[in-house]
Parts: structure tokens; sequence; C-alpha cells
């Protein structure tokens, strides 16, 4: 098997049509995709709450950050938006870890492709662990990160934060992102706690005193606690690799959603709103989704979008031949992915027939 530690970052080049959007650190990555959707569920009904809302809002201005060097931004319908988590450890996440200086790191992100019409959706998941070509970052203080090969994914977003992480993601893709959404650990938790639980049902027990984990087999009400748990473990199931850890996040997400199209919050104004307010406080956006009238305006397109009609992937990647705690892409296979995205089509079969990652049944353990 051939394998590239630039992931493919020759394609930086590419493009492909799309709409111009309307006006209008662990594991916790989409759950920004989905605290977008919930935000949006209450439409119009936010009424005089929006200026509270849109002072919830964080925004990073990536365009202006990144400049010119980007792929080509044209116009086929599609949409393709960075998620990250974020997980410093000052603050109200100083229980997960001690602080290294207030960096922070996106050991999960996904890339999630809306298709022409918003009907359906891919995820693409980009373990934490893989090597890859960081393009020159500028950093925190002003100063020029080069960047260079074998380079660790997560590190791009503590060098050089959203701008950083985003300009990977397109050296390794060729395909711009129309957007960046990015939640951390305690916002996250806050989430989960206002939709009243997610419920999921596991088919063995699971017990991870790393992530604080102890649950029975059988369908459990997970409270934010539990849930950042869930999606942090590595050590309760599967050989402790963070390949299987993705495949619970993907099962987790399933039910998330599933939890979200449920609750019936157009019918409870104060549960509508305290949704709105703990989404809108966890999430930091790009700019162009830094006000809720935007950031509504971009939800709607997710509404119809459940987990019947999402296709969740991980990244093709094989173990690293010089180190064994990191992976690389494979070429040909992440190929097939990426052109699947520009295409506007679903990732073939093939492209991770051959990969390290979506192996096992570790996603099956939990619905």
């Amino acid at each position: 098997m051939s394998q590239d530690n630039r992931g493919g970052g020759r394609r930086a080049g590419a493009g492909r049509r799309r709409r111009k959007p309307a006006r209008r650190r662990r594991a916790v990555a989409i759950v920004a995709w989905t605290a977008a959707g919930v935000v949006v569920l209450g439409g119009a009904g936010l009424g005089y709450f929006y200026f509270k809302l849109n002072g919830n809002l964080k925004t990073v201005d990536i365009n202006a950050a990144l400049g010119k060097d980007r792929p080509q931004n044209v116009d086929n319908g599609s949409m393709d938006i960075l998620v990250l988590g974020s997980d410093s450890r000052g603050g109200a996440n100083g229980e997960y870890g001690q602080d290294d200086g207030g960096s922070a790191r996106s050991d999960t992100a996904m890339i999630v492709h809306l298709n022409e019409g918003h009907s359906r959706a891919s995820v693409v998941s980009i373990p934490r662990d893989t090597l890859v070509t960081r393009p020159a970052c500028k950093t925190s203080n002003g100063k020029t990160d080069p960047g260079g090969t074998r380079r660790m994914f997560n590190e791009s977003f503590t060098v050089g934060g959203a701008a950083c992480a985003v300009a990977t993601v397109e050296k390794m893709s060729g395909i711009r992102m129309d957007h960046y959404l990015e939640v951390d650990f305690t916002g996250f938790k806050k989430i989960i706690d206002t939709l009243g639980g997610v419920e999921v049902t596991t088919s063995k027990p699971i017990k991870d005193d790393f992530s604080h984990l102890d649950l029975p087999a059988g369908t459990n009400r997970l409270n934010g606690e539990q849930a950042l748990g869930l999606v942090r473990t590595r050590h309760g199931v599967g050989d402790g690799g963070d390949l299987g850890r993705i495949q619970l996040q993907q099962a987790f997400i399933k039910a998330l959603i599933k939890q979200v199209k449920s609750i019936g919050v157009f019918d409870n104004p104060k549960k509508l709103l305290d949704i709105a307010d703990s989404a809108t406080k966890a999430l930091t956006t790009d700019k162009a989704l830094g006000d809720v009238k935007s950031l509504m305006g971009f939800a709607q397109g997710l509404q119809g979008i459940g987990p019947d009609n999402m296709q969740m992937i991980t990244l093709p990647v094989t173990g690293d031949l010089r180190d064994p705690n990191r992976v690389v892409p494979l070429t040909k296979e992440s190929k097939l992915v990426w052109d699947a995205l520009l295409a506007d089509q679903p990732v073939p079969a093939e492209a991770t027939a051959n990969s390290a990652g979506d192996k096992g049944a570790i996603g099956s353990i939990v619905q």
C-alpha cells in the first residue's frame, strides 16, 4: 500500500463550483455543526433575544487571515465546513488536565460536505495523529511558523489557531472550506444538558477511568459529563487507539442528531431560548456566520439531514512506517475521497477498503 505524508497537498489549487453563502478538542467537533442546527429550530421565535445571542458568538476572520492563497471558490451549490473541537485546559476545562500555557488542541476534526440541495451530507474525520504537510502559519504572537512535512495534524490548531487548521485542511484536500465551526469541552456539556441529555443504547458495558465513564449495557440517557466521557473514551472499548474512538464518536453524533430532531422545542419557548443560548455560547464561527441571522440562514440547510442520509468515514490512513503512534494518508484512497467531495458525490466504498480506519465493530457498540 502506498502512503503519502502530504495527504494530497499537491492538489491545493483544485476548485469546484459552489453557491456563495447567503447573508442571513477532543471529539466534540461535530457537535458544533449540530448546535448550529439547534439554533435554527427557533427561527423568528428568538425575537428580542437576538442581540443577546449575537453577543454570545465568537468569530474568526478566516478570509482575512488566509488571503488569496487558497483553492478556487466556484459555484455548484454544495458546501464544505471544517468543524473542530477545542480542548484548552484553561478555565472551566481545567478539570480535564493541566493548562499547557494557554494553548489548545483540536484532537478531532471533521470535514462536513453538504451536497447541492443539502439533502445529504458526507462527513470525513481526520485522525488527530495523521502526519501531514503543514503550510506556513501565523502564530498568536505575530510570528510565522514555517510548517513542513511530517507534522501532526492536530498541531495546526495549536500553532496557528483556526486559520492554520483551515489552511492545513485545504492543502490536504484541495477543497476550499466555506465555513468554520468550533466548540469546546464545557460548551459541549452545556448543550447536552440543556437538551435534556441524549439517549443511547450500548451493546456492552463501557468503563474508562481516564474519561470518567462507567456505562452499563443497555439504554442510557447521558448527561453532558457522560456524553463528553463517551466521545473521549479510548480505553473503555477497542484497542485504545484514536481510530476506534472516531467510530464511537460517529455513532454518538447520529444519536445526537436524532435527539435534536425530536425534542419538539417549537412548543417550548423557554427551552428553545436555553438551547439557543447554550449553543451560541459554545460556538466559535468564521466571520460570515458570526451573527445569529447568518447562522440561522446556514443552519436551515441542515434541517433535512438526518442519520439515514449522512455518510460518515475516516480519512483513509495506514500506520506510519517510522512511528507506530502515527498514521499517514493513503495517497490513492485519499484522492478518491477528495475527488468525490469535489464532484459532489458520495465517497466510494473502495476509498476506505484498505484503510486502517472504519474497521471492526466498535461503532456498533453505541446506537
